[in-house]
């Protein structure tokens, strides 16, 4: 009877760690000032907030096993800038992931993305659920396009190339929402899926790069910059400087046939702080080096890497 017993709870904490998703996401939705909540409202989007971290920590995105510890660490900070109607809101989005530096108690941002129109319609106590071949609403789309996003990512920065399969998914997702446009009331937020809206600075556009053969540089430098550098860091810091140096180099050549990609872009948004914590203690001849490079591929954030020469 204890042999039995024991085996089962093995088998039941053994399903739960299987079942266990990929992602620890943290969703935070702000009211801008100018926006009046209802009681209603306020009701809508604490249920949309509990839907929404569910739907992205709950679901098993993958095959693959992870631990407690191994979950992806990532943010969602919405914030409501309208309200079109009942459980119909217009927002933006900041959505950032981080993965950890071997050795280390840092975590290193690999995602930070700014969604314009993150808009989306909730009713009260919906069941929120994805399926990655079929549209339910935008607001799964959305969840389950930056889900595939930030798990290929990060699989990028520990095997190169490693996130090929979540890409081609994020795409598929986006794909599926773009002939859904029309499909509901927050029509307003579903061109951000359209390619022709937004300039190049949508989820079409991230979805577009990442799938892009010109891209493939930048996103073996994704490994490089992590895996060959961040994480030999405390051993090699010099040999991790010119690593990233190369990275940095191979980011400029892309930047040159794809200017101003939102991906790259996106790169710099997260990394532009920790970049001049690399190379202020560099040798005189790499932190010149690195100003050089930056300032050729983030031109926003140019006056920014003058702190690396002090």
């Amino acid at each position: 009877m204890c042999n039995s017993l024991i085996i089962f709870l093995f088998v039941i904490i053994s399903f739960r760690a299987n079942a266990q998703g990929e992602i620890f996401c943290t969703v935070n939705i702000d009211v801008s000032p100018n926006v009046q909540l209802q009681t209603a409202d306020k009701a809508y989007l604490a249920d949309a907030k509990t839907a929404m971290t569910n739907l992205m920590n709950n679901t098993k995105w993958t095959t693959d096993v992870f631990t407690q510890d191994e979950r992806i660490r990532c943010n969602l900070f919405l914030t409501v800038t309208n309200i079109l109607g009942q459980g119909v809101f217009e927002a933006t989005a900041q959505i950032q992931s981080s993965r950890p530096i071997y050795g280390t108690a840092y975590d290193s941002e690999v995602l930070n993305f700014f969604d314009k129109k993150f808009n989306f319609q909730y009713s009260q106590q919906q069941i929120v659920t994805f399926n990655e071949n079929s549209y339910n609403s935008n607001l799964t789309s959305l969840i389950g396009f930056y889900a595939y996003v930030i798990i290929a990512l990060d699989y990028e920065t520990f095997s190169k190339l490693g996130g090929q399969a979540y890409i081609e998914k994020a795409r598929s997702v986006a794909n599926i929402a773009y002939g859904n446009i029309s499909n509901e009331q927050v029509v307003t937020g579903m061109d951000a899926w359209d390619p022709n809206e937004g300039g190049n600075n949508n989820r079409y556009w991230l979805a577009e790069n990442l799938n892009h053969q010109q891209m493939i540089p930048f996103r073996e430098g994704l490994y490089s910059y992590h895996r060959l550098a961040l994480d030999k860091y405390l051993e090699t810091p010099d040999q991790s400087r010119t690593e990233i140096i190369g990275v940095l180099t191979k980011i400029k050549a892309v930047n040159s046939i794809k200017p101003y990609s939102i991906l790259v872009r996106s790169f710099f948004t997260a990394k532009s702080t920790e970049l001049i914590n690399i190379f202020t203690d560099g040798t005189t001849e790499v932190k010149q080096s690195a100003v050089d490079l930056l300032r050729a591929v983030d031109p926003l954030n140019g006056e920014k890497y003058s702190a690396i020469l002090k």
